[in-house]
């Protein structure tokens, strides 16, 4: 622990032990808007492999991949990939190849997460792998676990779990008591690993970003380069304040979101944003993001149930909408929901449009127009409209998306600037020059702050928007000569 405080101090950071919360990270000086606060090389990760989808062990990548000749699980984009991992891969493929090939295509990324995990505690011990302050087992053990608080089908579960870790490794002595806790572990501190757009790749334990608490309105923000962890505040954090990120999607109402957390992390949030349950903002704020419409199509109030039980009233207009209207609409949604596939085949991509089309007409009849259950039929819509390549369409969506993401997300958060880097690529594409510049310009200017300037990704967009604002100077010149 004092070599981790003073690897932080030169950092301007600093652990606390709170009472409610346990061990915090706080500044111990300002730091801006897109500022790094920490970096963490992943102490184990593996990519989220499957039937359908395959990614490189090294770097993630997906294409040009070739398997490991001896264990047949673990894939590799090249040798230089290989060579990198071979270090815990070389063992790991020895425990890998005491199962039979059916076994071995059942076991899932969690279990080769913490088969790899041993691994490297043992190789490290070994001094066949090098420890650092940064990248050691003692900061895994000093993780929290949960175990007490979970019940016993989950902790039967880990049991099972951890026989199968057991089963792969075959030390000598193992505790096997230390892996379940340690599976608890990996539900309450791992991270998903993913792209620069914010696609889950893989799973990665980092166990100083787990010290980083959780809050709802965060002032930091985590996204990865590659595998490596980087936190970047995404505001102004002030000398002596505690650094947070955010654990889950923020886009939902306080009881959606200390729902999940509970879930997911075992924990009540008691940030500023939660405090403010049953408070009148924070109730309007629920009924948008999950109520229902006015049942005038022209006015834009939020409905909150009718004392009288007789149905929801409006709370600018007035208008009482009934329960029988609403349960009508409500069962409508769910009949087309339900025929709706969540990963529609290539060849039934255009019915699949049709259907979610379908139900985005009854969901605007319905919920209001920030609903989050609407946005996510919209960004259904706009994934399956790029993969189409129906472009015009997609635009409109895209247009429909922002404002819904600007109101439920903080103004620097990625998912915006992202939004605006799709918007604006679809402009230009269509020859919207001038409006794909402005696009373009607002996704630069929150992505930096998210992402950094320096990255593949960054240069990227950053040519882009280069590239694009010639071509509009290039039309203008071209229009002032015709004239």
């Amino acid at each position: 622990m004092a070599d981790l405080q003073s690897f932080l101090r030169d950092r301007c950071l600093t652990i606390l032990n709170l009472q409610e919360k346990g061990r915090s990270l706080f500044a111990s000086r300002d730091f801006r808007p897109g500022e790094v606060i920490v970096r963490q090389e992943p102490y184990v990760s593996v990519p989220n492999n499957s039937s359908s989808e395959s990614r490189c062990d090294g770097c993630f990548k997906n294409s040009g991949l070739k398997k490991c000749s001896g264990c047949q699980v673990v894939w590799y984009c090249g040798s230089s990939c290989q060579k990198s991992e071979w270090k815990l891969h070389g063992h790991e493929c020895k425990a890998l190849c005491r199962l039979d090939k059916e076994k071995r295509m059942l076991v899932t990324p969690t279990i080769r997460l913490m088969v790899k995990l041993y691994l490297k505690r043992h190789l490290q011990n070994e001094k066949v792998m090098p420890i650092t302050t940064t990248d050691n087992y003692s900061l895994v053990e000093a993780l929290v676990s949960h175990m007490s608080e979970l019940d016993e089908k989950q902790l039967m579960l880990y049991a099972q779990m951890a026989n199968l870790v057991n089963l792969i490794l075959q030390f000598p002595s193992i505790d096997l008591k230390e892996i379940a806790e340690n599976f608890s572990k990996f539900s309450c501190n791992a991270h998903s690993i993913c792209d620069s757009e914010l696609r889950p790749q893989g799973i990665g334990l980092f166990p100083l970003v787990s010290i980083i608490n959780h809050s709802c309105s965060p002032n930091a923000v985590l996204v990865f380069e590659e595998k490596m962890a980087v936190v970047r505040a995404m505001k102004n954090i002030s000398k002596d304040s505690e650094v947070t990120i955010s654990y889950i999607e923020t886009a939902g109402s306080t009881l959606t979101r200390q729902k999940s957390l509970k879930e997911q992390y075992l924990f009540h949030c008691q940030c500023a944003r939660c405090r403010n349950i049953g408070k009148p903002h924070d109730i309007e704020e629920s009924a948008i993001l999950e109520g229902y419409r006015c049942a005038n199509e022209k006015c834009t109030g939020f409905l909150l149930r009718d004392p009288d039980e007789k149905g929801f009233v409006c709370q600018k207009c007035m208008l009482l909408r009934s329960k029988a209207e609403v349960k009508k609409l409500a069962v409508d949604v769910k009949t087309v929901s339900e025929k709706a596939p969540a990963s529609p085949s290539a060849e039934n991509k255009q019915d699949a449009i049709a259907l979610y089309k379908s139900m985005e007409k009854l969901q605007e009849k319905l919920y209001h127009s920030f609903s989050i259950t609407l946005m996510r039929t919209r960004e259904k819509l706009l994934k399956m409209l790029m993969e189409v390549e129906s472009w015009k369409e997609a635009l409109d969506y895209c247009k429909l998306i922002v404002p819904v993401y600007q109101r439920v997300y903080p103004a620097t958060h990625p998912l915006i600037g992202l939004q605006f880097y799709s918007q604006g690529k679809l402009e230009w594409l269509l020859g919207q020059t001038v409006e794909a510049v402005s696009s373009l310009i607002k996704a630069y200017d929150i992505l930096r702050i998210s992402h950094g300037t320096s990255t593949p990704f960054m240069k990227e967009l950053s040519a882009k928007l280069d590239e694009s604002r010639a071509e509009a100077s290039y039309k203008l010149l071209a229009l002032k000569d015709g004239n």
